[in-house]
């Protein structure tokens, strides 16, 4: 089992750091390079927006998946992504943000409060944003440490932002709703490992 535990080393971690932000950033300026060129189809803002809320919604799940993936493998070195991760997940998340409130509202405040008092997804959408907000900020190294015992039970209000964004995501859609689901059964499952976790007999992480 020693060569299991320490099969994923530092080199492999600086790597995998190299290919998340590649994907991340690469993926994100190829979708603006094809809005601003016309090539999203003909309602490009509706495209772009899409494009970044999913984008978000699954780098938050891939964030939740590290803490149970080091327990299962026992690679407690991928534990290193889960920051770079959510900050990645903010990203796209404020980059959703801003699409709704520029592109799509045309930055009229008056409008925006009126869809905020018509649509409840989109005050559901702004809960979760702030919550990612209120992570990425408490991640740096500082706050971290100016935290400390009060700096786990914030950051678990990730679990929270992700059923809020699946909430968003399924409130939003007028059509199919299925890949909605999708998502939600993601984050029950997440949930349930989390939970199975924190049962009495069952060895708890380091992490939250």
């Amino acid at each position: 089992m020693a060569a299991a535990a320490n099969f994923i080393n530092d080199r492999h971690v600086a790597a995998l750091k190299i290919v998340i932000h590649m994907f991340s950033l690469g993926l994100l300026v190829r979708a603006y390079y094809l809005g601003f060129s016309d090539q999203l189809g003909g309602d490009a803002t509706k495209a772009i927006l899409h494009y970044t809320g999913i984008g978000a919604l699954n780098l938050l799940l891939l964030t939740l998946c590290i803490s149970p993936a080091s327990r299962y493998f026992r690679q407690a070195k991928l534990i290193r992504l889960r920051r770079l991760l959510g900050l990645y997940c903010f990203l796209w998340a404020l980059a959703h943000l801003v699409n709704f409130v520029v592109f799509d509202l045309q930055l009229d405040a008056v409008l925006l409060v009126s869809e905020l008092t018509k649509r409840p997804y989109i005050v559901v959408g702004m809960v979760t944003f702030l919550i990612l907000l209120a992570l990425a900020i408490t991640s740096l190294p500082v706050l971290v440490r100016a935290l400390g015992r009060h700096w786990k039970p914030l950051h678990r209000l990730i679990y929270v932002a992700a059923v809020a964004a699946c909430i968003h995501f399924y409130w939003s859609v007028k059509a199919d709703v299925s890949e909605a689901v999708i998502y939600f059964l993601a984050v029950s499952f997440l949930l349930f490992l989390r939970v199975r976790k924190r049962k009495p007999g069952i060895r708890r992480a380091n992490t939250p």
